[in-house]
Parts: C-alpha cells; sequence; structure tokens
C-alpha cells in the first residue's frame, strides 16, 4: 500500500510516517519544510506539483495533513488560511477524484462554536468562530462534494512531536519550568487533547477497515489549559512551580477561541473502535517520553 502524505514534517506527520511504514506502508512524505531526511518539497497550494506528485508515485491513499494550523495567523493572514486550508484540500481532492485515490484529510474539532454544554459529536452542526475553523470547514465541504470514498477525521488540541516538533502548549508550559516558579494557564476553554500517536493508531485502524466517513478522534475525555498545566507539572515533579488560573483575557489573541472544544468519538464508540486512552494517561507518556530528560 503507499500511501502519499502532505504536511509530512509537522508534528502529526513525524509520528504517522514511522507508524505507516512499521504497517507495511511504502510511505512517500511531502511538505513545504524539506529539513527532514526523505523528505520531498511539495506545496499543497500548487495543483500542479500535486498532479505531478501524484502521477509520479501512483499512491493508494493520500493522506492530507499539510495545514496552517496557527490560529492567530490565520485570523490576521485569512487568504493565507483559505489558499492554505481550503484550497490546498481542494487541489488534494481533485487529484483523488481524477484519479480514483482514497483521501484522509485532518480536520479539526475547532469547527464548532462552542455553546454546546456537552462535548461536541459528528452528528452536531458546525459553526466555526474564527477563520482558521471556517478554512477547515470548507476543507471538509470540498472532499464531500468532490468524493466518495474519504475519510473526514477532526482532531482536537494536539499533543505530540517531541521538542524537535513541539510547537503549541505542552512546549511551551515546558519550557517555562525551568526559569519560572509560578506559572498562568487559561482556565475557561475547554477541549480534548489529541496525542499524536495515539490519533495514528485509531485513525489507521479505521482506514483498513474501508469503513469510510466522518469522525471525531481525540483522547477520552477533556480539560482546561490549567489543568494540562497541572498535570504537567504533576508529571515532571516540578514540585516547586505554581500554576495559577486565570481568564482568557489575560492572554488576549487576534482570533477568538471557543470556549468549549470538548470531544466524544461517538462514532467511534457506536462502532467499537474507540481504542483512544484517556488524555491523562496520554499526555503522562508523552511528557515522561520526550520531556522528562529533556527538562
Amino acid at each position: 500500500m503507499k500511501a502519499f502524505v502532505t504536511g509530512a514534517a509537522g508534528m502529526l506527520g513525524s509520528t504517522l510516517c514511522p507508524i505507516l511504514r512499521n504497517r507495511g506502508y511504502a510511505v512517500y512524505p511531502t511538505d513545504i519544510n524539506v529539513s527532514d531526511r526523505g523528505m520531498e518539497y511539495l506545496d499543497v497550494k500548487s495543483f500542479d506539483q500535486i498532479k505531478k506528485y501524484v502521477e509520479k508515485v501512483k499512491p493508494d491513499i493520500i493522506m492530507h495533513l499539510a495545514a496552517e494550523t496557527d490560529v492567530d495567523k490565520c485570523e490576521l493572514e485569512p487568504d493565507h488560511a483559505y489558499l492554505t486550508n481550503t484550497i490546498g484540500t481542494q487541489n488534494v481532492a481533485l487529484v483523488c477524484q481524477r484519479h480514483e485515490i482514497d483521501i484522509v484529510y485532518i480536520s479539526t474539532i475547532g469547527v464548532f462554536d462552542g455553546t454546546k454544554l456537552e462535548p461536541y459529536t459528528e452528528f452536531d452542526e458546525p459553526n466555526p468562530i474564527n477563520v482558521y475553523g471556517r478554512s477547515k470547514l470548507e476543507g471538509e465541504k470540498i472532499v464531500k462534494n468532490l468524493l466518495r470514498k474519504y475519510f473526514i477525521i477532526r482532531a482536537g488540541w494536539m499533543i505530540g512531536g517531541g521538542p524537535e516538533k513541539d510547537k503549541k502548549f505542552v512546549a511551551k508550559i515546558v519550557k517555562q519550568l525551568d526559569n519560572n516558579s509560578k506559572l498562568k494557564a487559561v482556565d475557561d476553554k475547554l477541549g480534548s487533547l489529541t496525542y499524536t500517536v495515539d490519533f495514528s493508531n485509531c485513525m489507521l485502524r479505521l482506514i483498513e477497515t474501508g469503513y469510510y466517513g466522518l469522525y471525531h478522534c481525540t483522547n477520552k475525555g477533556w480539560a482546561s489549559r490549567y489543568e494540562v498545566a497541572k498535570k504537567i507539572v504533576e508529571i515532571l515533579g516540578k514540585d516547586n512551580v505554581t500554576i495559577e488560573p486565570v481568564s482568557s483575557a489575560h492572554f488576549p489573541l487576534p482570533a477568538p477561541r471557543a470556549r468549549s472544544e470538548m470531544s466524544r468519538n461517538y462514532k467511534l464508540d457506536l462502532l467499537g473502535m474507540n481504542n483512544m486512552r484517556t488524555w491523562q494517561e496520554a499526555l503522562g507518556e508523552y511528557v515522561e517520553s520526550h520531556w522528562k530528560h529533556s527538562n
């Protein structure tokens, strides 16, 4: 099985590609960042680049990970967000349509407005409140409209990648711990963590069933950034560090954030395929394996 991976140099791609190889896939990793060994340059904003690459390698499946995931950059540069997340996805989907190739499109729980009191499921109506969410949702619509054989898989607050790849919340907290005895973390926004290792394994098991459709795939449970930060401190044994809960108003940002990105893998539950661990277990493994000895 030949797997063409876009955005392979990112947090998720750097985890997914080795797992694919271990499961017997021939992996063709691409990215606009080709610093990683064996990575080939490809910009999803270019239809011609994708078309030529597919005609060269003739993949059985395209795993479309490439995206602009910086929520604030998307808000400040909407043209860039839509060109990368929406038009880039259309480019990939059109090539899949032309060559009858299955697609896996990684989307986000950020397509919801956050007003629901319970966790969001696949059967809730999206209503994104920022450009990032809107650009990803438009990508979902394009995939559904152009293709019959697709997996759209929504991830939550992604964790993974280790010191080299992680530029998100876990890395930011860990890097502050050595020089600070008191940190602040937001406690009025809730979300579901998504560990790249668990996500990759669960996603591949799903794909191999051929049971196409839209799915949520996040670790079980939900938490605030404050609760996640406290857990990181606990795992690392930083008894001298205090985490202070603050409202999101304490950290004003260009893009609005939903109050809730809590997610339930409802369809995976119904199908008996929800193998995702709790967020506490996943975070524990990630921090222990990638950050404990580097901190």
